[in-house]
């Protein structure tokens, strides 16, 4: 008889409704439902802090997108002195525009309305409404109307709820004549002193010039390098070494590259500071080792088979690679792109190590004019005192995080468009 029989002979069938058995189980069921109870847990806070977050950022954010305003009436005609609608038509409507004197007018309106002080209720850059519509409906220069402009800072502030208390007094006054508009500026303009002037159009056009450079760079030189090192290159100390450099290049807080960025780029090659095209080159190197990463990953993930079966029907390396290799690894690929590109998309610091904080009050034409992104722009308007700012920021967070959604949705759109070619 082995150790195996005498074991099973000696052991007692009972045990298994033992009390000291049953108390086990029943302690392994406990630890079970604890365990279901935390990662529930863990969820619920989770979530919980994602709607805590997007219920504050919302509420505080489409306040940003809406102004308040005050009526002005404009007897156009008296005021220009019989300006006629073709003036401001055609290719001189912008000089003509410029000679008609559109602060005065609108200043002049407003104290004959409200008084010698009239103006401090008004957005400095009100008068700036007045010339669009002008623009728009050339017209309107023959007639006595009556437009909406975007009241003082304070005034919006105390109107839409949490101004100080002079601001809530004067709000009080107006109260029959004040009302809400959509903030077109918003959306159209750029960066200002002034929050009733300012908008999120510059630093949106920074940041998708910044994410186009980062994506056309890292996204090639970072699957070839994936392909190389995974196909071609071969196994010895150095390739080890590229490796463990590439690993520890993905961990390095991206401030470093931003100093790295700023010898480099701007020290080095002189490119000019603030310009989207260095943006651009620092987020590349930061996002490139993620892409390798990713990248080197999925194509380790294709089948041995689909190499072999290539190679005996007689295709030769390359095409093994660019044929059936890449093509099945692509949406591994991708998907490590979006978590770099989500990455670069948020950061701040690189770009604030090379300039890209400076004040834009004009969007950027070119990959080298100065330029912002949305990081950045959140950042400093964060910084500013005027309260009117507070909803500015909430609202271009918003406008980021639809950014990002954006982004991530057109990425996993092409991910799933390669998954179902094969």
């Amino acid at each position: 008889m082995n150790s195996t029989t005498a074991f099973a002979e000696e052991r007692n069938p009972t045990d298994w409704q033992g009390d000291a058995m049953q108390k086990r189980i029943r302690k392994r069921y406990a630890a079970e439902r604890r365990f279901k109870a935390l990662g529930l847990g863990a969820i619920i806070l989770s979530a919980g802090f994602l709607a805590f977050l997007l219920i504050v950022m919302v509420g505080n954010g489409l306040r940003g997108f809406t102004q308040t305003e005050l009526p002005v009436e404009i007897d156009f005609p008296a005021m220009t002195g019989g300006a006629s609608a073709s003036q401001f038509e055609g290719a001189n409507a912008a000089a003509n525009l410029r000679t008609l004197g559109v602060r005065d007018i609108v200043n002049t309106s407003v104290e004959i309305q409200y008084g010698e002080q009239g103006t401090e209720l008004f957005s400095a850059g009100g008068w700036q409404a007045v010339s669009a519509e002008i623009l728009n409906d050339p017209e309107i220069v023959e007639t006595k109307t009556t437009l909406y402009l975007p009241a003082e800072s304070e005034i919006d502030v105390a109107y839409k709820g949490d101004g100080s208390a002079s601001a809530e007094e004067r709000v009080a006054e107006l109260e029959d004549q004040l009302s809400t508009g959509f903030n077109w500026n918003f959306l159209s303009n750029s960066d200002a002193t002034d929050p009733m002037q300012v908008g999120i159009w510059g630093a949106l056009k920074g940041s998708l010039i910044t994410m186009f450079i980062t994506l056309i760079i890292a996204f090639p030189i970072g699957v070839l390098s994936a392909l190389y090192l995974e196909e071609y290159a071969p196994k010895n100390r150095f390739t080890d070494l590229i490796e463990v450099s590439i690993n520890n290049l993905a961990a390095v807080p991206s401030i470093i590259f931003g100093l790295l960025g700023l010898a480099v780029f701007l020290n080095l090659f002189g490119l000019p500071r603030s310009a989207a095209l260095v943006g651009g080159l620092t987020l590349a190197l930061m996002t490139m080792p993620v892409i390798v990463i990713s990248g080197r990953n999925a194509v380790k993930a294709v089948p041995p088979s689909i190499r072999e079966a290539a190679l005996g029907i007689g295709a030769s390396q390359m095409q093994v690679v660019f044929h059936h290799v890449l093509p099945l690894a692509l949406p591994g690929i991708l998907t490590g792109t979006i978590i770099g590109m989500a990455r670069a998309l948020g950061e701040t610091a690189p770009l604030l190590m090379i300039g890209m904080r400076a004040f834009i009050a004009t969007p950027p034409s070119g990959i080298v004019e100065p330029a912002t992104v949305l990081p950045v722009q959140i950042f400093l308007w964060s910084d500013e005192v005027n309260r009117g700012f507070v909803e500015k920021t909430s609202a271009a967070i918003i406008v980021l995080l639809l950014f990002l959604l954006t982004m991530n949705a057109l990425a996993i759109y092409l991910r799933n468009r390669f998954e179902t070619r094969w």
